[in-house]
């Protein structure tokens, strides 16, 4: 976020810039007021919510605009199970926002820190095979476009353009309001549990297809994979939370705590990290519990890092993955955070990565003090011989000539960017390199 002296980087500090002003609208009408006085002066200007992406996708040379203070329910339509959000509403703070209501969003990836349109724009996902991302869930929206006007794009209103708009990884206007279709509240019973990383690979399709979701670990340098399975109930079924005192030991003092000063440390000392991580599988991973949906499928992640991900076509899930374990092997490298795999259901959104196909995720990751580029680009040619695409927030290399090969509707996009941005006032530097100048 944006430090005295004016200058904003992201929360895995892999991106920063010293906008010319930043500014804070209070409503949909300040953000069409900051984007007519940026384009009357030649300059630039991009949104940001809460800096998750690790890419340069929101990076505001020119204006900068936080959406901290347009948050909150627009509306509600209680009888189709419709809310309607401002665009810079956290992703944490919705489920309160929706239990009044008896409602909740169908699926959440592991983090919500991220703002509603930061999370959509980006193609931010859960896990789930029947399921898609959170942009799957949007059903209208209404955007600030370059020349200061307000475009509503919905079922009666533009809808040929709603494919392209849920993820716009911030190229066509600035969004200011969502409508999510919600689902009945729900409860889900969560297994947590480590297993012969063997096994795992052997019946992943099934495991996958068998639980509602399904996701798992692997720390490099052991032969354990740590699972998660949930199953969705209703929202009437009793809660068996965690106790309190166990999931601090878990998720704060372990998960956070002490990871960190083992991150930090192995920094100095590659060599503790094959047998912290050996040590991490036995104390971690193992439990049940039942609760409210985002209680489950969120979790508090405070040691900060660097992540790449790739969406790769479901089917070839285990020979991506055991090529990836025989590269960390080959090289001898030290790596501390865990590799995760997680599943989403095939969609027709324009830029997603599951657009047209039903996907597996593999995301790596490093301390952010550490240097991915060694891990992350050998780890990178293997998912693109497996027709991979990027995550849009999480790092990689590719460019728009690159990409273009993968989503087949890419110059449809680039076409619609081209007719609601023509200048280029929302664009910077890595949109550039993605999407063509």
């Amino acid at each position: 976020m944006t430090r005295p002296g004016g200058t904003w980087q992201n929360w895995g500090r892999s991106a920063s810039v010293r906008p010319v002003r930043v500014e804070r609208p209070r409503s949909a009408e300040g953000v069409q007021r900051a984007v007519k006085a940026a384009a009357a002066e030649g300059l630039t200007i991009k949104a940001v919510g809460a800096g998750h992406s690790f890419t340069g996708i929101a990076v505001a040379p020119g204006v900068l605009v936080e959406l901290d203070e347009l948050q909150g329910v627009v509306s509600v339509d209680a009888e189709r199970g419709r809310v309607t959000l401002r665009g810079g509403t956290r992703l944490h703070r919705i489920p309160e926002l929706l239990r009044p209501h008896g409602l909740a969003m169908e699926n959440l990836g592991d983090i919500d820190r991220q703002s509603i349109t930061g999370a959509i724009s980006t193609g931010t996902h859960g896990t789930g095979s029947g399921f898609g991302g959170i942009a799957t869930q949007v059903r209208g929206l209404s955007m600030i476009t370059a020349d200061g006007e307000f475009l509503r794009i919905d079922e009666t209103h533009n809808n040929e353009l709603l494919g392209a708009a849920v993820l716009s990884l911030g190229a066509l206007g600035i969004i200011v309001e969502v409508t999510l279709q919600c689902v009945p509240a729900f409860i889900l019973h969560a297994v947590d549990e480590p297993a012969p990383l063997a096994d795992v690979l052997d019946t992943v399709h099934e495991r996958a297809t068998e639980n509602d979701h399904f996701e798992f670990y692997w720390f490099p340098h052991t032969d354990v994979a740590l699972t998660k399975r949930q199953t969705r109930l209703p929202e009437s079924t009793p809660r068996k939370p965690l106790p309190p005192v166990g999931k601090w030991i878990d998720e704060t003092l372990l998960s956070n705590g002490i990871y960190r000063m083992v991150c930090a440390t192995a920094q100095a000392v590659p060599a503790i990290t094959p047998p912290f991580n050996r040590l991490a599988v036995k104390m971690t991973g193992d439990r049940e519990y039942t609760d409210r949906s985002n209680a489950v499928l969120t979790q508090s992640r405070t040691v900060r890092f660097r992540e790449m991900e790739y969406a790769i076509p479901v089917e070839h899930l285990v020979s991506a993955f055991r090529e990836l374990q025989q590269l960390i092997a080959d090289r001898g490298w030290s790596v501390e955070f865990p590799v995760e795999v997680r599943f989403a259901a095939s969609d027709d959104l324009w830029m997603s990565t599951a657009s047209g196909r039903d996907s597996a995720y593999i995301a790596v990751h490093r301390y952010w003090r550490a240097d991915p580029r060694e891990y992350f680009d050998a780890v990178e040619q293997i998912m693109l011989r497996y027709g991979g695409r990027p995550h849009w927030g999480k790092l990689h290399s590719l460019d728009a000539d690159q990409l273009r090969e993968r989503y087949p509707r890419f110059d449809d996009f680039v076409a619609l960017r081209d007719r609601l941005d023509p200048q280029r006032v929302f664009g910077n530097r890595h949109l550039e390199r993605i999407l063509g100048a």
